[in-house]
């Protein structure tokens, strides 16, 4: 097993924000958005994941703050606007009833810490256009997911999400 890389500093952290993209198909199938990775990307290359990025303070303080006060102003939203605009930027599509999943954190082998918010967000509209980040996509299903090579934990998120949405669907039965 690998050494654990140590943290440049203890408090600051680098926020990623996630987003595993659901849709329903016309077979009734639901079916998660993948891209692979560049062969140039420094974090692992040509592996598939799931759209999304960094959040950038431009994501909420070229937005109109929520609420003004003597301190500092204060915005609503922030994760939610750098995923959409991660999702646009990556991948071309909108998205939907943005839910949250979970969290994790790690250090990058050059010492940052990094916390990851990972959600989950149903399809709206658009067709996929990739950016130079990604060279191929696919929409797979849960049982699918072996086929490709993942980074690390994707496939167990995507399986939370099916659950969830499973959850859902009977709940939405029952009314």
């Amino acid at each position: 097993m690998a050494e654990t890389p140590q943290p440049i500093h203890n408090e600051l952290h680098r926020i990623a924000i996630t987003g595993i993209i659901w849709r329903k198909d016309a077979d009734g199938r639901i079916r998660y958005l993948l891209t692979k990775r560049a062969p140039t990307k420094k974090a692992w290359p040509n592996r598939w994941t799931v759209p999304g990025g960094g959040l950038e303070v431009g994501d909420y303080m070229n937005t109109e703050a929520t609420y003004q006060n003597t301190e500092s102003p204060q915005w609503y939203g922030a994760v939610e606007n750098t995923l959409r605009r991660e999702v646009r930027e990556e991948v071309g599509l909108e998205i939907s009833d943005v839910q949250y999943l979970l969290d994790l954190a790690f250090i990058r082998p050059d010492g940052i810490p990094v916390i990851v918010l990972s959600y989950y967000a149903r399809y709206e509209s658009g067709e996929v256009v990739l950016d130079e980040d990604s060279v191929d996509h696919a929409w797979a299903m849960l049982d699918e997911l072996p086929k490709y090579e993942l980074i690390s934990g994707i496939d167990h998120e995507i399986a939370l999400v099916e659950e969830r949405l499973k959850q859902i669907h009977k709940s939405d039965l029952c009314i």
